[in-house]
C-alpha cells in the first residue's frame, strides 16, 4: 500500500520513514513511525500532531543461535542428499577403498544424474566393460596367435613331458629353453590369456561386496529402484528367473570363450568340463543373493556375449589387428583329443609320476649331501693307507 523510501531519518528520538505522499480526502498527509511503536501524523490536518498506537507491545528479537546449534542443524542436513534420501556416509558407506568408490560412484549417478537403481548398475557395468576392452584385445590376440601355432608348441609339450616322465632333466630342460624361444620368437606370452581375468577379479568383489552392502543396509530407495518383475533390489529373486539368466548366461560366456581361447581348444582337456561346471555349481548359491548383484552380473555376462559377437566380424578383427583362426584338424595335432575320463586318469598319472621324481631327486640330494659332509664309510676290506704285518717285519 505504502511505498517504501530509501531514507532514514533519527529526529528526537522518533525514526522517521518517509512514505510516498496520497490523498486521503482530498487531504495530503505523510506517515511517520515511531520507535515507541505507535504512529504520528506529521502533516497539518485536523489530525495533524496526534498519536495512534500501533500495537501495545513490540516482540524482542530472536535469539541468535549458538555454535552447537548451528553445528546440529548443519548436521541434520548434510544427512540428506540433494533429492531428500539419506547420504551413503550417514548410513556408514563410501569411502575411499575400492568397494567405497564403487559406492560413491552408484551413489552419483542415482543423486546427482537422477538415474534409477538398475540404470546406475547396468552404466557401471558398461564402464567398466569399456574400461577393460583393451586387455581383452590383447589377449585375443595373444589367443589368435598361440592357436595358429597349436602343432609347434604342442609337440614340444609333449616331448618335454617325456623328458620328465623319464626323469631326464637335461632334455627337459633343453626342451623347456627351446619353448621359450619359440614363444619370445611368436610373440607369445601365456600370462596374456589369463590377464584379463585377473584384472576383473578384484573390480568384480568390489561390485559384489559393495552392492551387497547396499543391499543389507537397506539403501530405501533401492526397494522400489529395480525394473519389470524385481522391482526390490535388496532381497532375492522371488521368481528364481535372475539366477537362472546368470548361470545360462555365463555358462554361453565360458562356451564361446569372450576373454581367451575357446574351451575347444586342443590344449584345453580337463579344464573344459571343470569350466562347464562352475555354472551349475553356482546356481543353488545365487538364488540367495540380492537381486542388485544379479543385475550387475546378467548385466556384464550379456555385455560378454556382446563383445564376443562384435569381435567375430572380420572387419573388427582386422581392424583390432587380431589374426584370423586356423582350424586345425584332429589328426595333425600331437595331443589328441580325449574325454573327461581318460584326460583326467592322464592327468593324475602325470602327477603321479612327476611326484615320484621328485622324491627320488629329494633323497638323492640328501644322500649326496650326508656323504659329502659325514664321516666317511668304509666301502673296501684292505686298507692300503695302513702297513699289513709282513710289511711292517720287512722294514
Amino acid at each position: 500500500m505504502f511505498k517504501l523510501l530509501n531514507r532514514h531519518a533519527r529526529r528526537s528520538g522518533i525514526l522517521y520513514l518517509r512514505y510516498e505522499k496520497f490523498e486521503v480526502k482530498r487531504a495530503k498527509i505523510l506517515y511517520c513511525y515511531s520507535s515507541a511503536g505507535s504512529v504520528r501524523f506529521a502533516s497539518s490536518g485536523s489530525d495533524a500532531g496526534k498519536t495512534v498506537p500501533l500495537i501495545d507491545n513490540i516482540p524482542e528479537p530472536p535469539p541468535v543461535p549458538d555454535a552447537s546449534s548451528i553445528g546440529e542443524i548443519t548436521e541434520a542436513v548434510q544427512t540428506l542428499a540433494a533429492n531428500g534420501e539419506p547420504s551413503f556416509a550417514s548410513l556408514g558407506l563410501g569411502g575411499w577403498g575400492p568397494v567405497g568408490i564403487v559406492q560413491n560412484c552408484f551413489e552419483y549417478l542415482h543423486i546427482t544424474l537422477d538415474v534409477p537403481w538398475w540404470g546406475a548398475i547396468l552404466i557401471g557395468t558398461i564402464v567398466v566393460r569399456a574400461v577393460m576392452f583393451p586387455l581383452v584385445i590383447m589377449s585375443q590376440r595373444n589367443a589368435a596367435v598361440m592357436n595358429n601355432n597349436l602343432p609347434e608348441i604342442q609337440l614340444l609339450q609333449v616331448k618335454m613331458t617325456q623328458a620328465r616322465q623319464t626323469g631326464n632333466q637335461l632334455e627337459a630342460a633343453q626342451y623347456a629353453q627351446e619353448m621359450m624361444s619359440f614363444m619370445k620368437e611368436k610373440g607369445l606370452n601365456p600370462l596374456k590369456n589369463i590377464l584379463v581375468p585377473l584384472a576383473q577379479a578384484p573390480l568384480f568383489i568390489s561390485f559384489f561386496v559393495g552392492l551387497r552392502g547396499m543391499a543389507n543396509c537397506p539403501v530405501e530407495s533401492m526397494m522400489h529402484g529395480g525394473l519389470w518383475w524385481f522391482t526390490d533390489l535388496t532381497v532375492p529373486d522371488q521368481f528364481f528367473l535372475l539366477p537362472l539368466i546368470t548361470s545360462a548366461t555365463l555358462a554361453a560366456t565360458i562356451e564361446l570363450g569372450v576373454d581367451g581361447g575357446r574351451l575347444d581348444a586342443q590344449n584345453m582337456q580337463v579344464m573344459r568340463y571343470v569350466l562347464r561346471a562352475i555354472p551349475i555349481i553356482m546356481l543353488p548359491f545365487t538364488i540367495n543373493f540380492p537381486g542388485a548383484i544379479l543385475v550387475y552380473w546378467c548385466s556384464t555376462n550379456f555385455i560378454s556375449l556382446i563383445q564376443v559377437g562384435f569381435l567375430k566380424v572380420p572387419a573388427v578383427r582386422d581392424y583390432f589387428k587380431i589374426p584370423r583362426l586356423i582350424k586345425h584338424t584332429p589328426d595333425n595335432l600331437p595331443i589328441k583329443k580325449k574325454g573327461f575320463i581318460e584326460g583326467a586318469k592322464d592327468s593324475w598319472t602325470n602327477m603321479k609320476i612327476s611326484r615320484d621324481l621328485a622324491d627320488r631327486q629329494r633323497i638323492d640330494e640328501m644322500i649326496f649331501t650326508k656323504a659329502g659332509k659325514g664321516p666317511l664309510q668304509k666301502t673296501y676290506k684292505y686298507d692300503p693307507t695302513k702297513l699289513s704285518n709282513v710289511q711292517a717285519k720287512s722294514k
